[in-house]
């Protein structure tokens, strides 16, 4: 095809991670790593196992790591910035397939741990738990949460519009917005109370209807938007967490212009770093927060192919941002083609609605 999103971009990708404060909320600490276009010094070192980026996330887990250079100098130019919010209990490398992705075709991608709702705390309460210790209250966890995590991303867009030392210049009239689960509920949230942002890219997002507590979530969400933000909802047919009946919901309720896909035999992580790892992980979940869910998840097995998934969101999610970010003409007719088909081709089974 002439126009192909699936395919890696020709730029080397670099990493930095920062340590920010929001002094107009009480210095709310925010680490927040940024992937953009790298000098062509780092070609090629971005992609190879003995140079790409290598961390820790827990101590005594095994290390992650990135197809990007960590600290590589950055090419020259404006480029358009993604902010992306991680999922509930997360951390901001989470996606990190999509995010380099995005870097290496031209786009600055900033990703915040959303601090009180990371993985970190949601070790802590499960060791808690185990030592006899007060159950956590999801309910809780998400009334205090909810009001940060739009503000963090409009914070992040504030920094990275200001300029940040080692990371290229952002394009302010090219941003878009992007996240999964309870980051797919934040970026319809900041699609709707921050002008700045020109298209949302939300990934199975929460705020519909689902089995596990979360009205603050729901009551919260205001989709009835005063401007028309173009959306891309990619989710999975067989989401055991946040399931396809409530992702019809929030698509109804979506201001046009909008669109969803569907990816079929995929289940909530399919849409994270590292698939097989998460999934399985997630089946073995101690109680008491996703118990109502466990039984119904399939193992990994069963389900999509993880290098399907991968290929699924990079494609679509990087022609949203050129259809609407970028105003490519090319990407916004290949978004206006027969997109089932043309994953069909590549081995990806979905449905358009």
């Amino acid at each position: 095809m002439a126009y192909d999103p699936f395919e890696r971009g020709n730029l080397p990708v670099g990493v930095r991670t920062f340590n920010w404060s929001d002094s107009s909320r009480g210095d709310r600490f925010l680490p927040v790593e940024v992937w953009y276009p790298a000098a062509e010094a780092h070609r090629g070192q971005d992609l190879a196992e003995a140079t790409r980026d290598a961390y820790e996330l827990i101590p005594g887990f095994p290390p992650g790591w990135q197809e990007a250079v960590r600290d590589a100098a950055a090419r020259g130019g404006a480029y358009p910035l993604v902010v992306f919010s991680h999922g509930f209990g997360a951390h901001r490398r989470q996606s990190t397939f999509l995010c380099t992705h995005l870097a290496s075709h031209g786009y600055v991608v900033a990703a915040m741990d959303h601090t009180g709702n990371t993985i970190f705390e949601m070790v802590q309460m499960m060791m808690a738990g185990q030592m006899g210790g007060p159950a956590p209250d999801p309910g809780a966890i998400l009334s205090e949460i909810i009001p940060a995590r739009p503000a963090d991303a409009s914070f992040v867009i504030d920094r990275m519009v200001a300029g940040v030392e080692g990371v290229p210049a952002i394009d302010a009239d090219r941003i878009g917005m992007s996240g999964h689960s309870f980051g797919g509920w934040t970026t319809l949230m900041v699609a709707g109370r921050d002008s700045r942002v020109r298209a949302a890219l939300p990934l199975a997002p929460a705020g519909g209807w689902t089995p596990l507590p979360s009205a603050p979530l729901q009551r919260a969400l205001v989709l009835d938007w005063s401007r028309e933000v173009p959306t891309l909802y990619l989710v999975a047919d067989s989401d055991t967490i946040l399931p396809l009946r409530g992702m019809h919901e929030l698509y109804a309720r979506t201001t046009s212009p909008k669109r969803m896909v569907v990816l079929e035999n995929a289940d909530h992580m399919h849409f994270c770093d590292q698939i097989e790892q998460i999934h399985e992980l997630f089946r073995m979940m101690p109680p008491p927060i996703f118990d109502q869910v466990a039984s119904a998840i399939k193992p990994i097995g069963e389900l999509c192919a993880p290098d399907s998934a991968y290929r699924f969101v990079r494609g679509l999610g990087l022609a949203h941002m050129d259809a609407h970010v970028r105003g490519i003409e090319p990407a916004a007719r290949f978004l206006g083609g027969d997109l089932a088909a043309m994953l069909r081709v590549l081995g990806v089974g979905a449905a358009v609605v």
